[in-house]
Parts: structure tokens; sequence; C-alpha cells
């Protein structure tokens, strides 16, 4: 039993996938021009509202299905399984994990499919960082037993761009753990999540900020 375990979101909290999907649509407008990136798009978002997780290459292949007799779409899935995710890493971001295990373990504690999202946690140098303690769910706030199993604590630190999933951790495990919010990424600006949503225990403008903290600043 650790007396505290830090979870970690990836998204727009260590990486900056905002970045990311940028660069992507940027890609496809100049080689495949706007027309395929904005149906792409359409077909991600869509996947998205049906899986609850950003399905990247599922889209992919939902689009090459509408374009089957094109071979260039193919390239598609080299690019984003080649992508330099380390360098969309947020500044201080690893300097934050080595910081707070002194403390507890870390985990990184993500949605996303089978495929992509570990690759990109692997890509980013993420994997490695957190010492191959990577949990990968299709929707990470309903799994929680399971985190409690692999890594049993006294109390949890979650460190997320959502609200809605510090909310959810919040009212699942209460007091056993603290939330914690870096507003960065479109979500974490979002007047309508913001409006809603219950307030993180601590909020931050970045994640590096988080190296001004000591360990009682997240456990009172």
């Amino acid at each position: 039993m650790n007396d505290v375990v830090f979870l970690f979101d990836v998204d727009n909290t260590l990486l900056d996938n905002d970045h990311v999907q940028g660069d992507l649509s940027e890609h496809l407008s100049t080689n495949y021009g706007q027309a395929a990136r904005d149906r792409y798009f359409a077909l991600f978002e869509g996947l998205r509202g049906r899986l609850g997780y950003a399905d990247y290459l599922g889209a992919l292949q939902l689009y090459r299905l509408e374009d089957l007799h094109n071979p260039k779409i193919l390239r598609i899935a080299n690019w984003l399984a080649d992508y330099p995710f380390a360098d969309r890493l947020y500044p201080r971001a690893l300097d934050v994990v080595s910081h707070v295990s002194a403390w507890g373990p870390c985990v990184i504690l993500s949605d996303g499919d089978a495929a992509f999202q570990p690759r990109k946690v692997e890509r980013s140098g993420l994997w490695r960082a957190f010492a191959d303690n990577v949990l990968i769910y299709v929707h990470k706030e309903q799994a929680l037993d399971d985190v409690e199993r692999l890594y049993p604590a006294r109390h949890y630190v979650m460190i997320d761009d959502k609200l809605r999933i510090l909310e959810a951790l919040k009212t699942q495990w209460g007091d056993r753990v603290t939330t914690v919010f870096p507003r960065q990424g479109h979500y974490a600006i979002d007047p309508e999540e913001l409006r809603k949503r219950r307030p993180a225990d601590i909020a931050i403008d970045a994640v590096g900020d988080l190296l001004s903290f000591d360990r009682q600043r997240f456990i009172n």
C-alpha cells in the first residue's frame, strides 16, 4: 500500500495534443486537399462521439473505405505512426514527473484506443519516463477499481485537463483523491465545461507549475 500515487493524463496534460491535431490538419490539407481534411475530421469527430475517445486510425479506416481506390491515403498512417511526439511535450513535463516521483509512484492514466495511444505514449518518451507504469482505458473513470488493484494507495493525485474526468474521480474517491487541473488545451478553456463542472482542488496554468509544489500541497 503506497501513501500516495500520482496519476497523469496524457493529451493536453503532458503532451500538447492540440498542436498534434493542428499538424495533422495541415498535413492533410497540404497533401490531400481541404475536402479530404474536412471529411477525415468529420469522421473523426463522429467516431469520438460514438466511442467516447479519439480514434485517429479508426477514422482513417473509415475514410479509406470512402476513397478505396486512392493509394495515396495509405501514407497517412505512416505519418501518424512516425510523428515526433517527443517534440510536443509541454515544457518541463518530464521534470514534473521526476519531481513528484520522489513522493510516490507515477502512473499514466489515459483514455484511448489500443494501437495509436500506446504508440503516442511510447514515441513521446513517456512510457520510459513512467517506468512502464501505463494504463490506457476506453473510459478511465470507469476503471478505478482496476487502478486501485494495480496501484493501491491511501491517497491519489489526478492531474488532468478535463474537469469532467476530475469531477468523476472526486465523486467516486472523495477525499482520497486530490484533483489537479492544468488549464491547457481546448477542453480546459471551454466556457460551458467550466460553468457546469465542479472546480478541481488545485488549478494551475501549466503542468510545469507543479515543480514549485511540495508533497503537502497534494495531501492536505
